[in-house]
């Protein structure tokens, strides 16, 4: 991640729009119902689905959630339309996930902050828990949901912030939060014994950009990265050629796509291979940086995890 991602609002008419948004929300903020008063469910604005699938589990039936960013989205390109500011307008809360991974929203967040709760669920997160960016050291890799343990600590955030803010519906928030955080136990538990399955030795997982480095320290799975941490890096002839003598020398025989990149530079690293001799699959699509369709298996984070980790498993064994 670099300075530049603060630089983030367009120009012109689209600049106008959004800093009118922003203004009116502020002023509007006066006619805002307090958390006591409010008897439906509070609007919440989210931005990956992880997060949204969080705030849907803690806050069940007090809640109504919108989620700017769908399936197959990256968090890491994404400019907020105007009908994203809308959408944030409406909300009585705000959710994204912090770390700089929307970083093109940074802005955004500030100032709307003025005028309503806007909340990282990740800012519990020390920097013991934090992993740093290989590229750029002084900033953290944005991608804790891949260490389920520390993404437990993203729901007690989240569990926190709703509490704060709508305080007569505590023990409805602490007993969601208790049920699906012993859910996310045994998911970790599950990820944990699958990928140790594997012999450490075949434990390589080859993906399209760095993001999966909390997966590969909290499972003992040794990863590889074509991009940097963000996908708005670039790469180059040299980081796939570099890429390819490494699968070759050491005789690794999977790759994975990911649902939020395109397929084009893995694609170019199986050719490469291929071009040496050595076969190289596409071992499947892993979800990285956005769940699944809403409405599936994937479109949850349980889900998604499973998905992974099933994926990786029967590809490397």
């Amino acid at each position: 991640m670099t300075a530049t991602y603060r630089s983030l609002w367009g120009k012109g008419v689209f600049t106008a729009v959004i800093t009118a948004s922003l203004l009116l929300a502020g002023c509007a903020d006066s006619n805002r119902v307090s958390p006591g008063s409010h008897d439906g469910k509070w609007k919440v604005t989210t931005t990956t689905g992880m997060v949204a699938d969080i705030v849907n589990q803690v806050g069940g039936n007090h809640v109504e959630v919108t989620q700017l960013m769908g399936a197959g989205v990256d968090p890491h390109l994404y400019k907020a339309s105007e009908g994203d500011i809308k959408r944030i307008d409406r909300a009585d809360i705000i959710f994204y996930s912090g770390q700089h991974l929307e970083g093109k929203m940074i802005d955004i967040f500030e100032k709307i902050g003025k005028s309503k709760p806007v909340k990282a669920v990740t800012a519990k997160l020390t920097t013991d828990d934090l992993l740093a960016d290989p590229a750029s050291p002084d900033n953290p890799d944005p991608h804790v949901w891949f260490d389920v343990s520390l993404w437990m600590k993203a729901v007690e955030q989240v569990r926190d912030d709703l509490i704060a803010f709508d305080a007569p519906n505590k023990d409805s928030y602490t007993a969601n939060a208790e049920k699906y955080l012993a859910e996310l136990k045994e998911l970790d538990t599950y990820a944990q014994t699958q990928l140790a399955s594997v012999p450490k030795e075949q434990r390589v997982l080859v993906t399209a950009h760095d993001a999966f480095q909390y997966f590969g320290h909290a499972y003992d799975v040794e990863v590889l990265g074509l991009q940097g941490i963000s996908t708005a890096s670039e790469y180059g002839l040299k980081d796939v050629q570099s890429l390819v003598d490494t699968l070759v020398a050491r005789q690794i025989k999977a790759v994975f796509v990911e649902s939020s990149v395109p397929k084009r530079s893995i694609e170019a690293v199986v050719q490469g291979a291929a071009a040496k001799s050595h076969t190289v699959s596409i071992g499947g699509e892993l979800f990285s940086d956005a769940m699944g369709t809403t409405g599936t298996p994937e479109g949850t984070y349980i889900g998604m995890v499973k998905h992974n980790v099933n994926t990786i498993v029967n590809a490397l064994k």
